[in-house]
């Protein structure tokens, strides 16, 4: 008696992004409005926004591992936090989440099995982002996770990785925990690992929706976005704070805050004097701003303190005004030029008419003294 043999059934199909959005009961008008809103977040053209709309269409959800080390979770904590309808669920609607210490319902050897499979099923095609610096000193004991270093533990899961997103200024730069004295060597994520791609997303912690742009991007083209010399996204990190804030009239014109309690406080005039590192940091935070782009630090009275830059907690304190920086008080510089330029006015006046009366002197072939001389005998005449 023969045994039919029963065909293997059908691997699953794993639903595309755009069908997993819609079983979340996003509307087709919802995801249509998000594609455009974040295109224009990261600078596409009409033709780039189609391309994803057909990428979140037709694509499944990208694999991720999200390390935690030595940070504050600030960066997750801003990322779920995000007003956005959309960008508030992406962490579940367009990647697959499938280990992060912070959100992981498992723990213990369940929690780390989680992590190898995900390595092992999706090799070279899952996305690590990574909060948090690296500590180096004492062979790494000063953030351990089962057993094993912060340094080992990078290191075998970024191997076989699609790409690295550094998210924040912990894992970009060190953050507070490089500031001098930096007992524990903390290091940045692009300082341990190397021959890999690394976005660094900078900020303490990066706006959402800057976040939720570099996933989107990575979705979309199957690339990471173009980066600055710092590896960051130039789509957000490519403009001064101090080039797109509100107050840079105030500057211009050199109308400044003296002091927190001034009248000039209550005026909202330019924290430059306060210690404003907006002239030296670069971020979209007087664009996109936060809390679903009603206000961003400078707006709600306080300095910028450089979050977005390298060594921004050794760059002298919080609140001591930064040195004299080029193009301060556009208006007062304008008032000095014009008094010259007067002063220059007149000056070429009076030369203008001392050469023209020698030339007309030299046409009728005078010499100075001659008119002199005429006059006296002119004056001898009976």
């Amino acid at each position: 008696m023969q045994t039919e043999i029963q065909p293997r059934p059908a691997a699953p199909r794993e639903e595309t992004i755009y069908e997993h959005l819609c079983a979340r009961g996003v509307s087709r008008r919802e995801f249509l409005s998000f594609c455009a809103w974040m295109g224009a977040c990261i600078g596409l053209e009409q033709s780039g926004v189609a391309q994803m709309v057909q990428a979140l269409e037709t694509r499944r959800r990208i694999p991720v591992v999200w390390l935690h080390f030595q940070e504050c979770t600030c960066c997750s904590e801003s990322f779920l936090r995000s007003s956005h309808p959309i960008v508030a669920d992406i962490l579940l609607d367009k990647i697959s989440l499938d280990y992060t210490e912070t959100l992981l319902a498992a723990s213990g050897h369940q929690a780390e099995q989680c992590l190898r499979d995900t390595i092992t099923k999706y090799r070279g095609e899952y996305l690590l982002c990574i909060e948090g610096s690296v500590p180096l000193a004492e062979d790494g004991v000063y953030c351990c996770i089962g057993g094993r270093t912060a340094k080992q533990i990078v290191e075998e899961v970024a191997a076989d990785a699609k790409a690295i997103i550094a998210w924040g200024n912990c894992a970009c730069s060190g953050c507070v925990q490089a500031a001098k004295p930096n007992p524990t060597v903390a290091t940045p994520i692009h300082r341990v690992l190397g021959g890999k791609p690394i976005v660094n997303v900078q900020g303490c912690p990066p706006i959402a929706e800057v976040m939720a742009g570099v996933l989107v991007h990575l979705l979309t083209f199957d690339r990471i976005p173009q980066l600055d010399a710092h590896g960051r996204p130039k789509a957000f990190y490519s403009r001064r704070v101090h080039d797109t804030c509100y107050r840079r009239p105030n500057y211009d014109a050199g109308l400044f805050v003296e002091s927190f309690d001034d009248e000039n406080a209550r005026k909202g005039y330019c924290l430059y004097k306060v210690g404003c590192r907006g002239p030296s940091t670069y971020n979209s935070c007087g664009t996109i701003r936060w809390n679903g782009g009603v206000s961003f630090p400078i707006q709600s009275g306080h300095p910028c303190i450089g979050c977005s830059e390298a060594n921004f907690w050794d760059n002298g304190p919080f609140y001591q005004r930064l040195p004299n920086f080029p193009g301060f008080g556009i208006e007062s510089t304008a008032d000095r030029l014009g008094v010259a330029a007067v002063g220059a006015a007149a000056a070429g006046a009076a030369a203008h008419a001392v050469l023209t009366n020698i030339r007309k002197r030299a046409e009728i072939g005078e010499q100075p003294g001659e008119n002199a001389e005429r006059a006296e005998a002119k004056a001898g005449q009976p």
